[in-house]
């Protein structure tokens, strides 16, 4: 079971270089992504007069957040593991893949690197609003909930499956683009309902720079569950010691 690796870390790992370097490629990770998504969710309704909602800028939202997440996973990849993400970082925990006194400094590095990209996109367009997330009128926070749930257990058995798998070989080399590909779907599978966060740090900046609190514990607890289950069922039934390899179609 996965839950037999988790490790607490030695006290004085925080103030190790190398936990230091990993934060801040963390910090500069998120802000790329959440300064490119928040930003070009900014720039469509500033173009189209708030039409963000539509099916055009749903769809923008997706390519959007899909580069950007693929750009900001491989730039912190040789660094931190490229989690971007409070999710991730939790899901890598909960296996076993990570500390959680580092996991903890990861997490304080996203939240102010997402504070930070919403506060210079607030400057930069001259105070037009960072939106925080919000339900549609049609959907209660249940169903919000259920959607950030499966949406991030997706996204976290993504990067177990194509970077945390001791077996994923050369795999590794289209993890980004893995990881950016799903978030990208999830977006326009969930975009319309919740706003498809997927991402704690994602909700948190744009909700402390506008101060926008609504239904925000959705955004946290959706995510942390899905990524759970996620390493959970991953290494569990692909990583584990009873994981067996298929034998070579020689060997048949």
């Amino acid at each position: 079971m996965p839950i037999s690796r988790i490790a607490i870390g030695s006290p004085g790992e925080a103030s190790q270089p190398d936990a230091l370097k990993a934060a801040l490629a963390e910090f500069i990770s998120v802000l790329i992504f959440v300064f490119a998504g928040e930003g070009s969710g900014m720039a469509f309704n500033k173009l189209t007069n708030d039409g963000s909602t539509t099916p055009a800028g749903l769809v923008a939202a997706a390519l959007a957040h899909a580069f950007a997440l693929f750009v900001a996973v491989s730039v912190g990849a040789n660094i931190s593991g490229g989690h971007v993400n409070p999710a991730v970082t939790f899901g890598a925990f909960i296996g076993g893949n990570i500390t959680l006194l580092r996991g903890i400094l990861y997490w304080i590095a996203q939240l102010l690197g997402s504070v930070v990209a919403c506060l210079l996109l607030k400057f930069a367009t001259g105070g037009l609003k960072t939106s925080a997330f919000s339900l549609s009128t049609d959907v209660s926070v249940w169903n919000a909930l259920v959607f950030e749930i499966v949406m991030t257990f997706g996204l976290v058995y993504t990067v177990y499956a194509t970077a945390l798998d001791p077996k994923k070989g050369n795999l590794g080399v289209i993890a980004p683009i893995a990881i950016g590909f799903i978030v990208g779907a999830n977006i326009l599978a969930g975009g319309a309902f919740d706003g498809a966060s997927m991402n704690p740090a994602v909700s948190f900046g744009p909700a402390v720079v506008s101060w926008t609190w609504d239904s925000h514990w959705v955004y946290w607890l959706g995510p942390l569950i899905g990524a759970a289950v996620a390493a959970v069922v991953y290494d569990v039934f692909f990583i584990g010691q009873g994981t067996h390899e298929q034998l070579p179609t020689t060997d048949y």
